[in-house]
Order: structure tokens, then sequence, then C-alpha cells
């Protein structure tokens, strides 16, 4: 039964994604956090970490992540097709009809109108994980605050910004400044 949980919730994922990985952050929240009670959002919060430490879609990562979590490899293998299936399909067919009505005005509309609310599903997933970093138990108040993500959140964001500096390079410094403020 829980194969098939797996296969059903990343399958869902995989179907309603659009926009990428970003936008399908609240799906897979409200598939693996609050549906099923796989996990919890501290550890989705770890889950978003490590799909950004690895390569691969956001989504893909995360159905591994979270099968594995749950029923080991087979439940990786199992979530992680369950989410890719729906996109082989509908991008196979997509490029076929884009590539034959690529020129209609029409295309050109719904793709204009789909940009705004991927936009906003990135900017949920943002916040949402923002306030996880920044507050113990995703409890918003000044006590809660966690004042070294907020740091090294806005080191980041200088060093990303401002000097370019490679991602993973930013992300390495961001873990080593980590331990060594835990052995401090």
């Amino acid at each position: 039964m829980i194969y098939l949980q797996l296969f059903w919730a990343f399958f869902q994922i995989g179907l309603l994604s659009f926009g990428g990985g970003y936008a399908a952050l609240p799906l897979i929240s409200q598939q693996v956090i609050s549906t099923y009670h796989w996990i919890s959002q501290n550890t989705f919060t770890d889950l978003i970490t490590i799909s950004q430490m690895t390569p691969g879609p956001i989504a893909v990562n995360s159905s591994t992540f979270v099968g594995q979590y749950v029923a080991h490899l087979p439940g990786a293998l199992i979530a992680t097709l369950g989410c890719i299936l729906p996109s082989c399909v509908i991008v196979s067919i997509l490029a076929y009809l884009y590539v034959k009505y690529k020129n209609l005005e029409v295309m050109k509309t719904i793709l204009a109108y789909l940009r705004p609310a991927v936009v906003s599903m990135i900017a949920i997933s943002g916040i949402s994980i923002l306030i996880s970093s920044f507050f113990k138990e995703s409890i918003i108040g000044i006590s809660y605050l966690r004042y070294h993500a907020m740091i090294v959140f806005v080191i980041c964001l200088i060093l990303l910004r401002k000097y370019k500096l490679n991602p993973i390079l930013v992300m390495i410094l961001a873990g080593i400044s980590e331990v060594l403020i835990q052995m401090l």
C-alpha cells in the first residue's frame, strides 16, 4: 500500500508541477507533510537543501529522498518513477504540439498567462523555506529567530549577487560556517 501511495503522490506532483522545481515545492509539501505525514517541515527544509546540493531537478530528487525515507530503495524507485512518468508523456506530447503550432497567437497568450502563476508558486515556496530557516520550529517571533541563519543568508546573497561567486562554493562555505559555529 505504501508503494502505491508513494507512486500516486509523486505522480500527482509530476503531473501538476508546471514551472519547474521551485513551483513544485508547495505541491511536494502538501503531499509529503500535510496529506501523508511522511516527513516534518524541518525534514522538508533539509530535503530541499539536499535537493539543491545534488544534481537533478528538485521534484525528482525530492521524490527519491522521500521514497528512500519512507520505504527504502524500492520506495525511492517507485516515487521517482511516479514523479517522472507524467513529465515524459506530457513533454513528448507538448513538444510535438509546440513544433506544429508554435506560431499561433493563442499558444503565445497561454504561455504568457502561465508565467505569473508560476512566479507566485515559487514565491510561496521561498517564503515557506525562509520562515523555516530563520525561525526555530517555524514559529515567527523574536525569541525564535536564528540569527546565524540570517547572517549566513545575507552573506550568501551578497556573494552570489554582487560577487557572482559559484553557488556550489557558496553552499560549501555556508556549510563550513555552520560546522564552525557548532564547534564553538
